[in-house]
């Protein structure tokens, strides 16, 4: 399947990569030269490290240019009552009676540990569209679900801790 990113999404991606081949290359390679001056090879762990370092970096820049490549670019915008991407959304959580947090996003940006949810879970699938007071139900498998109801929808932009997952 295609990865799903917005415009932030392609434009944080490509600003990585940038930096990734400017700055992080550069290092990379010194270090593996430095390494390479200390002697033998054969037992030189700072070599093996630093060769290590330069082919995750160099990985990682395959990785998003392959993503940039094959992803779908979607549009973010909803209507003003309406839970879309990047909102973040208040919810009554009925079974245990408390309120949380989630903010919606693509699923290379999606961190539950961090309230992002991704669009494709069932919780996204499930909020996308809703306007304010409604009561949704998010099935977690057939059969199984919860109740919860949308008390606040916040439309705001992107905040500055809003970064693409590191894999």
């Amino acid at each position: 399947m295609r990865e799903q990113l917005t415009k932030s999404d392609v434009q944080k991606i490509e600003e990585e990569i940038e930096y990734r081949k400017l700055v992080v290359r550069k290092d990379a390679l010194e270090a593996v030269k430095e390494a390479r001056a200390h002697g033998d090879l054969s037992e030189n762990f700072e070599y093996h490290a630093a060769k290590k370092d330069k082919n995750q970096n160099e990985s990682r820049i395959r990785y998003l240019e392959r993503m940039l490549k094959t992803a779908e670019v979607i549009d973010d915008s909803s209507a003003d009552n309406e839970v879309g991407i990047n909102n973040t959304v208040t919810l009554y959580c009925e079974d245990d009676d408390e309120t949380e947090v989630y903010k919606l996003v693509t699923s290379v940006r999606g961190s539950s540990l961090n309230g992002r949810i991704s669009i494709e879970s069932p919780m996204g699938k499930a909020l996308l569209g809703h306007k304010e007071g409604d009561r949704v139900y998010i099935e977690v498998q057939p059969g199984a679900g919860y109740y919860v109801v949308i008390k606040k929808i916040d439309k705001t932009g992107e905040s500055e801790e809003d970064t693409i997952r590191k894999f």
